[in-house]
């Protein structure tokens, strides 16, 4: 039943309305008997075999209204039913836990029982705004039960007939419409009781969704692909349909079902949608949204329009706020890192404009996430002039200790006296070319830690741990992969992404390519026809045969004292290191707590150092990747492309040196994330032009080039009459003729191969002068 039976549809045509008329004036058939006649006659069957009785006898009622034929008279009036429900109120569960991972005993109940659904009832009409319904088609209904009593209830029906920006997001005309419809189901009601348990509305949504389509099969004969719900968002903010990984694609009219009259009397709610399937669009017959236009990277970054072209457009509710938006941006990103007052001078309208925009009343309107959305686009158009992408995830934590008063921080750490830290913690995702140049912002993520969360244990819920950063960030780069099918995207993460559940995640759509750093020496699966053995990750490979070498540029790093957030490092002098290269396809069982998932496949990378210099620890990597390694080269490259995640450090690194974020002194959360949002986009122009060799501002060079560079360069400076770099800039231009630059009055800006050139040979001057100096 791929396409539905359009009942209506077939029996208007001609042929067909004279074969009915043909019936009807024999008068032997009843209307009910007339409908089971067609039935049989045009074959209109349900997924199950059952004839579609009550369809057609929907259609023929519609086609006598419009006059089309005229129906034997009804044998009986039917009556308006009332729904089944019980005698009293449901008793309100008790001792319910602040957090879903306490819940005892929390399971989905399939309503299928008189019991149960009067129970349904009573939960609808006595607690949910929309009451029991009716609702319409085909229906599955759901008690979310618990040992602490009856936590709530879902209902599923169909979808709405109609939606433009659903159709649209799907790429239907009418016509595919008409035929696909069924295989969407809409959450006709979501009632959750308990209004305090942190993080079960999310999990509830997770769970359904993952039964909710074996369960539709089993009742109706056929899987949907797509869900769809429904949030008035002058209630709710939607956030664990976003935390559920649902996709928001619009909103509606605001007539409702029943809206015959254009009275849009339902008001305007936001749509979600969940696909069920992969390749959706293609399954549902329409058509993906089309790649968007690709920029080239660096484009429209160096003219005095770039904050338009980055945060035009956002959003915010209110045509006048994203004006003012991008004015601001534009301002900030002259003197960043200086509050706005001291920016924008005795321009008196700048001011009040930017504090309206920061201190905005509306909390949904103007958002981290609407104000970021222009710049995202942006990074998608660049993404897609790309045909290799990295999206490198990584966390940091912004300090606000300092604000003492300010409402909605979160405890982030303690110092050495025992007192809490205060502040954000933040995850973020930016995406870089295969050279390393950043192309934006692809995610972030924002959480204020109370203090008081639950261990990470191994049955702690993901939705409660800090890991669940990572799977929603990976899910953020799918669902890119999906616009961008001409470019070949990897997530690169750190070890702390070295969890089962986010490989279990990835493939459930490896539409990208996974490349972690392994932190963990886990137990591998004995192959096939062997006798099961505790072989250890890192010890097989460190056992198996060297595949390849490979030679790789270690960069100097400076000494570094004990300081109360960081931890000492030792002096490390710069180097060429020679490092063999080990990797195989590894099998590795899920942990205690997820038996029930398929083991993982996967591939593993290790490259150790074969003669470090005396007295130093010998460089050991191993990485875990979904990419299938054929040959060296291939395993090579995926050291390349993880030696390219300490952009993300550098990136963070300019949020917090060059526009000091963390100096922001706004009184609520809200405030400072706006702000952030705005920086989170200056502070990655900056990196990019410093890495094109285009325009900066006077910033100090130790923004971006560390204590031994700017000798280094200070001292090359002599050499060709130069001033020393006392800014930003002056270090860049240095750097550019290392690189071959001439720097004449006429010359354009560097160009990206001299930078990087530069560079490469800053390297080498550097290594020279530890050398040198001890």
């Amino acid at each position: 039943m791929e396409a539905q039976s359009q009942i209506k549809r077939r029996l208007s045509e001609p042929s067909a309305l004279a074969e009915v008329r043909a019936v009807v004036a024999r008068g032997n058939e009843s209307r009910t008997g007339l409908a089971r006649h067609l039935c049989e006659r045009f074959g209109f069957y349900d997924a199950r075999g059952q004839a579609q009785t009550a369809g057609c006898l929907k259609a023929l009622g519609e086609l006598s209204c419009a006059g089309h034929l005229e129906l034997p008279a009804p044998r009986s009036q039917p009556r308006k039913g009332r729904p089944r429900r019980l005698s009293e109120p449901v008793p309100v569960a008790e001792g319910v836990p602040d957090e879903v991972g306490a819940v005892q005993d929390l399971e989905l109940v399939v309503v299928e029982s008189d019991t149960h659904l009067r129970l349904w009832n009573e939960l609808m009409l006595g607690e949910h705004p929309c009451g029991a319904g009716p609702l319409v088609g085909a229906q599955l209904r759901y008690l979310i039960g618990s040992a602490h009593g009856w936590l709530g209830a879902l209902g599923f029906s169909a979808a709405a007939r109609a939606l433009r920006d659903r159709d649209a997001w799907i790429g239907w005309d009418a016509e595919m419409r008409r035929a696909r419809l069924h295989r969407v189901v809409s959450m006709s009601r979501f009632l959750l009781r308990p209004r305090g348990c942190k993080n079960l509305a999310s999990h509830v949504l997770g769970v359904v969704l993952k039964r909710l389509a074996a369960d539709f099969a089993a009742r109706f004969g056929y899987r949907p692909y797509l869900v769809e719900s429904f949030v008035d968002t002058t209630v709710f903010d939607g956030g664990c349909y976003r935390a559920a990984n649902w996709v928001a694609v619009g909103e509606t009219q605001g007539r409702g079902r029943q809206d015959r009259g254009h009275r849009r009397q339902a008001g305007v709610k936001a749509i979600y949608v969940y696909p069920l399937v992969a390749a959706v669009h293609a399954r549902l017959g329409g058509r993906a949204p089309a790649p968007p236009a690709r920029l080239p990277v660096g484009a429209g970054l160096d003219t005095p329009r770039w904050a338009e072209q980055e945060f035009a457009g956002a959003p915010l509710g209110d045509a006048r706020l994203s004006r003012r938006l991008v004015a601001s941006a534009a301002c900030l990103a002259a003197q960043p890192g200086r509050a706005f007052t001291a920016v924008a001078k005795s321009d008196v309208a700048a001011i009040k404009g930017y504090y309206r925009l920061i201190d905005h009343a509306d909390l949904n309107a103007v958002t981290l996430e609407t104000i970021l959305s222009p710049h995202q686009a942006r990074t998608r158009q660049r993404m897609a002039n790309e045909s290799r992408v990295l999206c490198i995830a990584d966390g940091t934590t912004l300090d606000y200790n300092g604000l003492a008063e300010a409402m909605g921080l979160g405890t982030t750490g303690r110092n050495q006296t025992g007192a809490e830290q205060r502040g954000i913690q933040m995850h973020t995702t930016l995406a870089v070319n295969g050279e390393g140049v950043p192309l934006g912002i692809v995610d972030v993520r924002t959480r204020t830690p109370d203090g008081e969360a639950a261990k990470r244990g191994r049955h702690t819920p993901l939705e409660q741990k800090k890991s669940v950063d990572w799977v929603q960030g990976l899910d953020s780069c799918r669902a890119l992969a999906e616009q961008l099918p001409d470019t070949e995207i990897t997530c690169v993460m750190d070890r702390e992404a070295d969890f089962f559940e986010l490989f279990d995640r990835h493939r459930e759509k490896p539409n990208v390519d996974l490349l972690i750093r392994a932190q963990y020496n886990r137990v591998l699966t004995a192959p096939a026809g062997q006798p099961a053995a505790k072989t250890k990750l890192f010890d097989r490979l460190r056992d198996s045969k060297v595949r390849g070498t490979l030679k790789l540029r270690i960069d100097r790093q400076s000494a570094r004292p004990k300081r109360s957030k960081q931890q000492a490092r030792a002096h490390r002098a710069a180097r060429d290191a020679t490092l063999a290269l080990h990797y195989e396809r590894i099998e590795f069982s899920p942990p205690s707590n997820l038996k029930d998932r398929a083991p993982l496949v996967l591939w593993v990378v290790l490259a150790r150092e074969k003669q470090p210099p005396a007295g130093v620890k010998p460089l050991e990597w191993c990485l875990l990747t979904s990419r299938e390694l054929r040959q060296a080269d291939d395993a090579a490259q995926c050291l390349k492309d993880y030696a390219l995640r300490w952009r993300i450090e550098d990136w963070h690194r300019v949020l917090k040196t060059g526009c000091r974020v963390e100096d922001l002194a706004h009184q609520r959360i809200e405030r400072l994330e706006r702000a952030i949002a705005i920086n989170l986009v200056i502070a990655w122009r900056l990196m990019v032009m410093t890495l094109l060799g285009r325009e900066v501002p006077e910033l100090p060079a130790e923004v971006l080039f560390s204590d031994i560079e700017i000798r280094v360069l200070s001292a090359w400076a002599k050499t060709v009459n130069a001033k020393p770099p006392t800014s930003l800039g002056q270090a860049v231009i240095l750097v550019a003729r290392i690189g071959g630059y001439t720097n004449r009055n006429n010359d354009p800006p560097p160009g990206h191969e001299l930078m990087w050139y530069g560079y490469q040979n800053l390297n080498l001057m550097c290594m020279g002068y530890e050398l040198q100096n001890g």
